[in-house]
């Protein structure tokens, strides 16, 4: 079933109605009563409980490699926000600079995708299926694309190439910009748990550092026409942070999923490839280019690639 814009206002009317019901409470109340000092010492105190719960569980119910995996699939989305600092400052870059830092973005995924999902997915598809790796890890990448070819044509939402000839003047289309993020970073995040999930620490860490420089000019993507549009600044910089926090959800789902069901490891790095080429190449590198060519970004590209492929054989 397609979603509408109908379906994502009677969301955002849900949790209007559930954020109006919080602030009501008199747990609430009790919290704004309080001297701030106080407050916000009670809300990192009960952030940091949270947090141990869970990651306690997570140690105790999956192991080590989870957890590692699940924390650096949140600091790769932290990085969006990150990004999106400039925005703070300026209201506009160079057409150049952006375009370099996105084709440098397309070289790192590049390199990230290749010898950190694909080399060792074809590996352990043949230690399952002896001579079939790379058929089976084909078949995950086939997979993985026509997933997002779905995701993207079933969504509502906006494109980056037009997002500077749209007048995001209403919440509305703020939750459709949000869901073209939520679509691209979702199988990131996962890349990254699948890519742990493996049990190779070394090939995790690098595609989460590799995500991670990604989405540095991705959350300056978001940022920047907001901000131009006359948004907040810091809401301009907290919408895109919230973009990126959605790679922690896919990467706990990539990598518990296949510590679970080891056996599709190969797919599931397979599919992760595959949705990874289909972001690179339907949004990234269209974008530097939306312009004309752009001999920057090619270059750019090129040594974004190089120094992902020497870190990945440091780390080796």
């Amino acid at each position: 079933m397609t979603i509408t814009t109908r379906t994502i206002s009677k969301l955002q009317y849900y949790f209007e109605i559930k954020i109006d019901r919080i602030k009501d409470s008199d747990y609430y109340q009790k919290l704004l009563a309080m001297p701030p000092l106080k407050r916000w010492a009670t809300l990192a105190g009960l952030f940091l409980l949270s947090q141990l719960v869970f990651f306690g569980f997570l140690y105790v119910a999956f192991g080590k490699i989870v957890v590692v995996g699940f924390l650096a699939s949140i600091l790769a989305g932290l990085a969006t926000g990150v990004g999106a600092l400039p925005a703070l400052f300026f209201k506009n870059i160079s057409r150049n600079l952006f375009n370099s830092m996105l084709g440098a973005a397309a070289g790192v995924m590049l390199a990230a995708t290749a010898f950190s999902l694909l080399v060792p997915g074809i590996t352990y598809g043949n230690l399952i299926w002896p001579g079939k790796g790379i058929y089976v890890v084909s078949i995950g990448m086939l997979i993985g694309a026509a997933f997002l070819h779905y995701a993207d044509r079933q969504l509502p939402h906006v494109h980056f190439d037009s997002i500077s000839d749209v007048q995001l003047s209403s919440l509305k289309k703020v939750w459709l910009f949000i869901i073209a993020i939520t679509i691209h970073n979702f199988p990131e995040g996962m890349s990254v748990g699948v890519s742990f999930g493996s049990g190779e620490m070394k090939n995790g860490i690098v595609l989460a550092i590799a995500i991670a420089l990604q989405n540095i000019p991705e959350g300056l993507a978001v940022a920047l026409p907001l901000v131009g549009l006359g948004y907040n600044k810091w809401k301009a910089v907290g919408i895109a942070t919230l973009t990126g926090l959605v790679e922690p959800v896919g990467g706990l789902l990539g990598i518990t999923m296949v510590t679970v069901f080891e056996p599709i490891l190969p797919i599931a790095m397979g599919f992760a490839a595959g949705a990874m080429l289909f972001v690179i190449s339907e949004e990234i590198i269209p974008e530097t280019h939306s312009d004309g060519r752009s001999r920057y970004a090619t270059f750019a590209l090129m040594i974004g690639f190089i120094i992902m492929m020497v870190l990945d054989n440091m780390l080796g």
